[in-house]
């Protein structure tokens, strides 16, 4: 754009990308940034035997075990979804910008 030329964006917005990461994929992920033993089990525990439900007008849901997603609220849930996402651009030809769940792919049009 600073060199007056054509640009196509495609914007990304991971709807509800925190809730969706699959526990033992991030698990893959952070063993293969060398996190292993003892640090990778705690993760793994510290994500395995979540529970939640809904309640809504006084009316509450079956408890149902979590499988997927990063606990929210914590200092580690970020970190864990930046590690998730990091190589998204991996074999990508375009520029790719990246912050938390959302990204911009773009390129000079030719």
């Amino acid at each position: 754009m600073d060199e007056h030329k054509n640009v196509d964006v495609v914007l990304l917005d991971f709807q509800k990308a925190f809730d969706k990461v699959p526990h033992k994929r991030l698990i893959s992920k952070v063993n293969s940034f060398g996190i292993t033993g003892k640090v990778s089990r705690w993760i793994e525990s510290w994500m395995a035997g979540r529970k939640q439900r809904v309640v809504l007008n006084g009316s509450v849901s079956e408890w149902k075990l979590v499988t997927s997603g990063v606990p929210q609220g914590s200092v580690l849930g970020p970190l864990l979804f930046i590690m998730f996402v990091n190589d998204i651009d991996h074999n990508v030809t375009s520029k790719l910008l990246k912050f938390a769940d959302d990204a911009e792919l773009f390129s000079e049009c030719i």
